[in-house]
């Protein structure tokens, strides 16, 4: 079974950073798409960066140049650095698994979610 369990969100000031860590559980890495998605008060949810079979994507336009994607076999956890963050960046962002040879959402694993809050 697949588990996914985000962890380092919190509140930080603008301008500062913060690395998101996504531990997997029962994930090859080779076999899933595995990304970031994050959902501000009243949005959509939204894809911001995408990794697979180590060829990393920024899907966000906001976010290029200052989030990176990273992930780690040996650990089976994957990372979002956040740099340079802005209030608009506020949301809770979540860990997804997407097997490389599904069609459908359905086939999605998601984690619980981590709170990012930037604010002074």
């Amino acid at each position: 079974q697949v588990q996914l369990v985000e962890s380092g969100g919190g509140l930080v000031q603008p301008g500062g950073s913060l690395r998101l860590s996504c531990a997997a559980s029962g994930v090859i890495f080779s076999n899933y798409v595995m990304g970031w998605y994050r959902q501000a008060p009243g949005k959509q949810r939204v894809l911001v960066a995408a990794i697979v079979r180590g060829e990393k994507t920024d899907y966000t336009g906001s976010v290029q140049g200052r989030f990176t994607i990273s992930a780690d076999n040996a650990k089976n956890t994957v990372y979002l650095q956040m740099n340079s963050l802005k209030p608009e960046d506020t949301a809770v962002y979540y860990c997804n698994a997407h097997p490389v040879l599904g069609a459908s959402r359905e086939s999605d694993y998601w984690g619980q979610g981590t709170q990012v809050t930037v604010s002074p």
